[in-house]
């Protein structure tokens, strides 16, 4: 566990714009889960979503870039899904990504200073869930930690706030990263 906290209390301590870059990198990882969850239960927004990520990177990459916050939070609230109407797992890990994406936008507007964490806990969070879903039996928190999804999750994590700690840090760089690695936090295959 003393790994997890350290891995919040890391995201914690970045300033605004590598803040952002953690959360747009975890956004990113997260997406294909939201946009398998619209092609399976026929709602919600995949293009929508993947605009909203795409503004996150803009905003990092172009400093006059704008974003109409309560337009796009607006939106997203109407492509969030509930979880009482969804009878499959696969809400959980879509829900998770619109309130990231909520969280991400928040930070940007300075609603929600530790928006950061709230990403990095959901990404985390998700990957847990996951897990303890696809369990026939129930794991402990051990299990769930040793598991090479969780491993994977957490390294990927360290290595986002190693990049976003670093003053030279190239957002396009981080972003190819990600969407390198092919997979999303849980697994899904891109």
């Amino acid at each position: 566990m003393s790994e997890k906290l350290s891995t919040f209390q890391q995201v914690r301590d970045l300033s605004k714009k590598p803040a952002v870059g953690f959360s747009a990198a975890m956004l990113q990882r997260m997406l294909p889960n939201y946009q398998l969850f619209c092609e399976l239960a026929e709602f919600g927004d995949a293009e929508f979503a993947e605009k909203v990520v795409n503004l996150v990177w803009e905003w990092l990459t172009a400093p006059k870039a704008k974003i109409n916050i309560a337009v796009q939070l607006e939106k997203l609230e109407e492509i969030t899904p509930d979880v009482e109407n969804f009878d499959n797992f696969g809400v959980y890990p879509a829900l998770d990504f619109c309130m990231a994406a909520a969280a991400t936008l928040q930070l940007i507007s300075d609603e929600e200073p530790n928006g950061a964490v709230m990403v990095a806990k959901l990404s985390q969070g998700g990957v847990e869930a996951y897990l303890l879903a696809l369990s026939e039996t129930d794991l402990s928190n051990q299990e769930v930690k040793a598991d090479p999804l969780m491993q994977f999750e957490i390294e990927t994590q360290l290595e986002v706030l190693a990049m976003c700690n670093n003053r030279a840090l190239d957002f396009k760089q981080l972003r190819a990263e990600m969407k390198a690695q092919g997979m999303s936090n849980i697994g899904i295959a891109i």
